[in-house]
Parts: structure tokens; C-alpha cells; sequence
């Protein structure tokens, strides 16, 4: 475990395959039952996971195959927040995505019956010892997005901020209690501090007190932590049906953040050019966590020129230590049910591409 986040990782999420989509349509027509659907679920995480370890990972994951959104199904199983259909949804390029989201309806506190949790040990044991079993769960930042704080329970956002790290500090332990040693935060809250226009901000504080807010939050979070827990975080900058939310480089969060987030690696997009230079990971401590260079894109089936990827990590290397670079794709392949615009071939294809030049360009 000392070697996660592995030379060649993913980010996490899985097109869902036919068989799912089904089954939720089943589902909700009343037509089989949720724990028919659960099964149906089982049967196609066993299946990935194989795949997954067929093409050469090391760490593995569910494919989030049991949620419908990387972020609203772990937090609306908070205990204090609620899932909610509002009246939009987010604003992505070429299109608005399917309107849910969540919202606080009361003291926020971790549900020690969250069924991620319990999800997480039957992954495990599907997983055994053929590779590491890598949860990821969204981000404590998410819950500051505008429109989620309520502000008759939480008039003070630092009681609210204590509460959300505490809510974290308790789900971090409780994957560690059911067996996980490697646990990813998903995190578009954070990339989205370096866009011109800040898109979730209705908290009243400027750009730089809220960087601040979010490294307190995050190394608030991780204090304590158990020593054998690898935990990285993901900076995505919007990832749904093959679009994006916002651009813009890392520079506004790297000297705060890179420079001092105690997590023990970064996921970062670096697959075109909206996500800016390199120039950034100067920040991050020679010596402190993994750099994974997400430099092939998740949102078409195109394999990316090796020439190109071999020139691009001799550039980062300008910038961070070599032997601290991983590769991966920039995010997961369905970050909602809907999925990118590719096929599972292609899916496949694309991360045994990554576990080969790997190999061949890190050694």
C-alpha cells in the first residue's frame, strides 16, 4: 500500500453497462425489486472488477456502479441532508446537466448506517487479494456549494464547517473500520476556486478565504488519520456526458493547497488544453504526495499519441520530482449514470493504454 496511488491509477467511476440501465428502469417501473436490482449490480461489479484487473491495475473500484451521481448518493445518506430536484441543473458547455442535488435539513452528522459503508466490505471481499479495493466519496467541500448550507439551522458558517469535518473525520474512520486503506475525495468544489467567475460561492467570503476555508477543511479532516490509510483527493473540473463545467489552470489554489494539503496524492486533469501549464505543481513539496498526471481524457475513446504523453511528463517534470508522477485518465468514465460518449471497448482499451505506457514511460 505504500505504493498507492499506483504508477497507473483511475479515478474510479465505470460506463454503466446496459444490463444497470435496465435494471434501474425495472425499478423504478415497479417491475423487480431493490434487492433484484442490487444483485444485478453485484453480478456487474464482479465482472469490472475482473476487467479492471485483466487489463493491469493495481487498485481497483466499484465503478459506482450502485449510484446514480459520484457525489449525491454519499451525501444524501448524511445524516441532516436530503436529496432534492431543483428547478435547474448545472450549467456544463453545450448543455444543462440532469437537475438533482442535495440540500441540509439539520445538525449534520455521519449516518453510521450509510450504506456505502456496508457496500464497501461486500466490494472488498468480491476484490480479495488480487488488487487494493479504492473507494471514493465526494469531497467534505462539496457541502459548501452555494444553496446547500441552510442558514436557519447554520447561521454561522464556522459551526457548520466544524460539523461537516466532524461528519468526515467519522465516515474516514468508518471505512478504515470496514477494511479500506485507500479512500479518494472527489473534489470539483476546489478546482473551481481557480475559475474567473467562482461557480459556487454564496458564503460571502473572497477567492483566497475560501482556499483557506477548504485547506482547513480537508487538513482538519485528515488529522489523525489512521498512518496506514492512503487518501488522495481528485480536482475535477466537471465531468458529465463527455462535457466539462469550467477551465482554467490550478495556479490560484497551488500555493495554498498543493503546497500544504496533507493528502497523499493529487488527481489532476491535464488532458486538454483548458486545463492550463505545469507550471503549478512547483508547489507541491518535493518529496510529499503523488502527482497523477490525468493526461488521457476520459470523454472519447481516441488513444492519445505516446510521443505526445512522453513529451508532456518530460515538461512536468520541470516542475515536480519524477519519481513522485502517476498516470491515469483526467476523470472517471461516467461520473453520472449517463456515462461519456464512448464504448466499454474503448473504456478498456483506453486504461490498459495507461497501465502499458506506464510501464514503459515510468519504469
Amino acid at each position: 500500500m505504500t505504493n498507492a496511488p499506483f504508477k497507473a491509477d483511475h479515478v474510479g467511476s465505470l460506463l454503466r453497462p446496459e444490463s444497470i440501465h435496465q435494471a434501474r428502469k425495472d425499478f423504478k417501473e415497479g417491475t423487480i425489486t431493490a434487492q433484484e436490482l442490487y444483485n444485478i449490480e453485484t453480478t456487474e461489479i464482479k465482472r469490472v472488477v475482473d476487467k479492471q484487473i485483466e487489463v493491469g491495475l493495481e487498485a481497483v473500484t466499484d465503478g459506482e456502479f450502485r449510484r446514480r451521481f459520484w457525489h449525491t448518493d454519499f451525501l444524501e445518506h448524511l445524516t441532516g441532508v436530503e436529496g432534492y430536484v431543483p428547478a435547474h441543473g448545472y450549467k456544463f458547455k453545450g448543455e444543462e446537466t440532469e437537475a438533482y442535488d442535495v440540500r441540509s435539513t439539520g445538525k449534520i452528522s455521519f449516518n453510521q448506517d450509510h450504506p456505502h459503508v456496508k457496500e464497501f466490505i461486500e466490494f472488498k471481499e468480491i476484490v480479495g487479494d488480487r488488487a487494493v479495493a479504492k473507494q471514493t466519496i465526494p469531497s467534505p467541500n462539496q457541502l459548501f456549494n452555494a444553496g446547500i448550507r441552510n442558514v436557519e439551522i447554520y447561521p454561522n458558517l464556522d459551526d457548520f464547517t466544524n460539523d461537516v469535518i466532524q461528519t468526515y473525520r467519522d465516515a474516514v474512520q468508518a471505512f478504515y473500520d470496514a477494511g479500506c486503506r485507500y479512500l479518494q475525495l472527489d473534489d470539483v468544489y476546489i478546482a473551481g476556486l481557480n475559475s474567473e467567475h467562482i461557480p459556487f460561492n454564496d458564503s460571502g467570503l473572497n477567492r483566497q478565504e475560501l482556499i483557506d476555508l477548504a485547506l482547513h477543511v480537508i487538513n482538519s479532516v485528515l488529522a489523525d488519520k489512521p498512518e496506514d490509510l492512503v487518501i488522495t483527493t481528485h480536482l475535477c473540473r466537471g465531468n458529465y456526458r463527455s462535457n466539462w463545467a469550467f477551465e482554467g489552470s490550478y495556479a490560484k489554489i497551488a500555493p495554498t493547497l498543493f503546497a500544504k494539503e496533507k493528502v497523499d496524492g493529487f488527481f489532476l486533469e491535464y488532458d486538454d488544453d483548458r486545463s492550463g501549464d505545469f507550471e503549478p505543481l512547483e508547489h507541491i513539496p518535493n518529496g510529499g504526495p503523488q502527482v497523477v498526471l490525468g493526461l488521457f481524457t476520459s470523454k472519447h475513446g481516441q488513444l492519445e499519441d505516446k510521443e505526445t504523453i512522453k513529451a508532456r511528463l518530460e515538461e512536468a517534470t520541470q516542475f515536480v520530482s519524477a519519481d513522485q508522477i502517476c498516470l491515469s485518465p483526467q476523470c472517471g468514465f461516467a461520473s453520472t449514470h449517463h456515462g461519456n460518449i464512448l464504448t466499454e471497448d474503448e473504456q478498456w482499451e483506453k486504461l490498459k493504454y495507461v497501465v502499458d505506457l506506464s510501464k514503459e514511460l515510468l519504469g
